[in-house]
């Protein structure tokens, strides 16, 4: 997520770059080939083309809405698992105590218990951050435009640590040989959350109703999970991404035949005004198309993402200090207005 006022200048040009090299190319070798070569033919009607820039332009806006959309929906479902982490929180904390206890337990074991729930559920938070970074091969990020972007102004801790070495700070060995050997760790975590919840309810620790609220808080975790999970494994769909690409291909191909009438009127030599204004209204839609293709998949690790992983890291603040612990991470600080 880009936390500042806006992308610079540079930092456009920069991304956008290969597009207006190629942009140039294709607006020049008609107007040469029209000026120079005597060919006359080659300049187009500007009424049908401007027509179908109208239709492409649905076609972007189309997509871009529907790109945002999923955008919006990651960054909902993050602050709903932002809302109900401090739930989870307040229930461990206040739940958890030997009102109804079999037999009572001191204040430093049940204070190792909460801290061992919480504990658990950092570590949930790592394993579906982690899961949520893996790349998919319909991602725009391993483009070459978005990945010397990427190395340039940001990075990505999923992507730059294992799972298994921030796993191991918040589980205990033998649950973090457990749920290594899962294949999604995330839901383990919370099922191991769960067990222990029926431990603990046996024990006469938590009371009836207060295990029953706890058991929703997990399930409302679960959904949350789901939901990102949704997003993260179906991609916008692929008809609609390919169809629109190509028609704006078809369009910039076809724009600089429909101006070098329109230039040629001003007078001779204006036609070749027809190459920077071809360029200009050409990479106009290639770069809406590459902020609709940006935004569409939320947690990639693309600079337009929602950032889970500074989103995490306020959530474990809140959570150890709610618990009054002294070794507290600091806040994900932005590379470059860059918060992932």
């Amino acid at each position: 997520m880009h936390s500042g006022k806006h992308y610079s200048f540079k930092e456009v040009i920069i991304w956008t770059r290969r597009d207006v090299f190629a942009l140039l190319i294709v607006a020049a070798i008609p107007t040469l080939i029209y000026d120079l070569c005597e060919c006359k033919w080659l300049a187009l009607p500007w009424l049908p083309i401007a027509l179908l820039g109208t239709a492409v332009a649905f076609m972007v806006g189309f997509k871009n809405n529907a790109s945002y959309d999923r955008l919006w929906e990651g960054r909902r479902i993050w602050g709903g698992i932002v809302n109900t982490s401090r739930v989870w929180g307040v229930m461990v904390k206040d739940f958890i105590s030997n009102e109804s206890a079999v037999t009572p337990h001191s204040e430093q074991e049940l204070k190792a218990i909460q801290m061992r729930l919480i504990n658990r559920h950092i570590a949930w938070m790592t394993a579906l951050r982690f899961q949520l970074r893996v790349q998919r091969e319909w991602e725009s990020i391993k483009k070459v435009h978005n990945a010397e972007y990427k190395k340039k102004w940001f990075h990505v801790a999923e992507q730059e640590s294992k799972m298994e070495d921030e796993l191991a700070k918040h589980l205990s060995s033998e649950e973090l040989a457990y749920v290594m050997s899962k294949s999604n760790k995330a839901t383990q975590i919370q099922g191991l959350q769960s067990k222990e919840l029926k431990k603990l309810h046996s024990l006469g620790l938590i009371d009836d109703f207060r295990h029953v609220e706890m058991m929703q808080t997990i399930t409302e975790l679960y959904n949350q999970q789901g939901a990102a999970e949704r997003i993260k494994n179906f991609p916008y769909p692929r008809q609609y991404a390919t169809l629109n690409l190509w028609f704006i291909k078809i369009f910039i191909l076809l724009l600089p035949f429909g101006m070098l009438q329109e230039f040629q009127k001003l007078g001779e030599g204006f036609v070749y005004l027809s190459i920077p204004f071809s360029a200009l209204a050409g990479w106009v839609f290639t770069t809406m198309e590459k902020i609709g293709e940006s935004s569409e998949n939320p947690f990639e690790g693309g600079p337009n993402d929602v950032p889970i992983t500074s989103m995490a890291r306020t959530i474990e603040i809140d959570l150890l200090e709610m618990f009054d612990q002294k070794d507290i991470p600091e806040p994900t600080k932005a590379t470059h207005n860059i918060l992932t």
